[in-house]
Order: structure tokens, then sequence, then C-alpha cells
């Protein structure tokens, strides 16, 4: 057995959720059973500016990953605990990020029905992830994550 900072025991890729919730969204708007939820064409504007925001918020915590040599890839071990960048506001910068994405293509889509499924993906995430990486941290690097933890919030 890996000794458990070894690497984290993440359960599914953090993505699934999010484009699990969006196809199941875009189901629902296409059924004739369901009851349309249009955005409108105005609703174009704010998509396109949380996807914005969402990848400059990905790009950001990707490259201050990179610059401290420590992968981006949730079933690798952590080599370093980044505390700067994003990290300094927000525990899960990437998460946060992909959490605007999905608020972003929700009405790019044309349908409010993606967000129905928002508290599955918040759980998802949680438990099937995000707790598996804080773990994680903690056993790899101890009090100075316990520190960085009492300091700075998971999302925002």
């Amino acid at each position: 057995m890996n000794p458990p900072e070894d690497r984290p025991r993440t359960r599914l890729l953090p993505p699934a959720p999010y484009a699990a919730a969006l196809a199941g969204g875009w189901w629902l708007e296409r059924e004739a059973w369901a009851l349309p939820l249009d955005w409108g064409r105005a609703s174009a504007g704010l998509g396109w500016l949380l996807v914005a925001a969402g990848l400059a918020l990905l790009l950001w915590a990707a490259r201050t990953l990179a610059r401290h040599r420590t992968p981006v890839n949730p079933y690798r071990a952590a080599a370093r605990l980044v505390t700067d960048g994003p990290y300094a506001y927000s525990r899960n910068p990437i998460y946060l990020g992909d959490w605007l994405l999905f608020a972003g293509v929700t009405p790019l889509l044309g349908t409010y029905w993606p967000l129905l499924f928002a508290p599955l993906v918040w759980a998802a995430l949680r438990y099937g992830v995000i707790r598996h990486e804080e773990a994680h941290l903690e056993a790899r690097f101890g009090d100075a994550y316990l520190a960085y933890r009492a300091r700075v919030r998971r999302w925002i």
C-alpha cells in the first residue's frame, strides 16, 4: 500500500460533473415534456463574460502551478504547496474557474436547466475530488497546509 502523501485518491475526473450537468440540462431543454427555460438573447453577453473570466482564472492558476513546478493533474502528487497567485484567495481556483465556465456556458446553451444540477456538481466535486486533494495536501505538507487552510477559504 502506498503512503497517504503518495498522491490524492481522487475519485473522478473534475470536469466530468460539469459536463454531465450541461448535457443533462441540454437534454431536458430539448424534451417535449420539459418546460423551456430560455435565457433570452441578451444573456449571451453575460455567458461570454463568465466564460472569459473562467478561462482567465484557469490560465492564471495553471501558470502559477507551472511556475512552482507542481502538477495540475488531480491524480498526481503535489510537489509544492502553492499559496500565491490565485491560491492566495482561493484554495481551489481551478474549480472556481470551472464553475465560472459552467455558469457561462449555461446561458450560451440557451437554457437554465443545467443549473438544476449545480448542487449535484458541487457534491461530486466536494466529496469525489476536493476531500481527497485536501487529505493529500495535509498528509504531505502538514502544519504548513493547515496554516494555509486556516488563512484561505476553499472557494472565495
